[in-house]
């Protein structure tokens, strides 16, 4: 079950909204999807990102996949912790393993993602 309180992006990354700061991280299913996370690469702090652009790399032992951002905004914060422990994506997705941290240009941007249920939907039929 995903959490019911974030929103959701097709591409399976997650976003949590406090304000004007959004939480970004990969959902559950992403990372059973990709099997286990070896490397990641995250836009530094400072950098604008576009909403369903990507701003960095996964690589796991099955394959490499884009990092797409689900908000526009400046990136104010990334998850240093994952450069030493990438296994974080896999082992608590939605807690230590979050992404990226992006102070939001237009909060509205959020009604464009999925909620809960409808992500649920979404992956009940891959």
């Amino acid at each position: 079950m995903v959490p019911q309180d974030l929103r959701y992006t097709k591409e399976h990354e997650w976003v949590r909204i406090e304000g004007a700061l959004a939480t970004v991280g990969i959902t559950e299913y992403a990372a059973e999807q990709l099997g286990d996370i070896v490397f990641v690469e995250l836009p530094e702090p400072g950098r604008a990102v576009t909403q369903f652009t990507a701003v960095g790399v996964i690589e796991s032992v099955k394959a490499v996949s884009d990092l797409f951002a689900p908000v526009s905004g400046e990136v104010v914060e990334s998850n240093a912790e994952l450069s030493d422990k990438p296994e974080l994506l896999n082992t608590d997705p939605y807690g230590k393993g979050w992404m990226l941290r992006i102070n939001l240009a237009d909060p509205s941007q959020a009604d464009a993602l999925l909620d809960a249920p409808a992500y649920e939907a979404l992956t009940a039929e891959a």
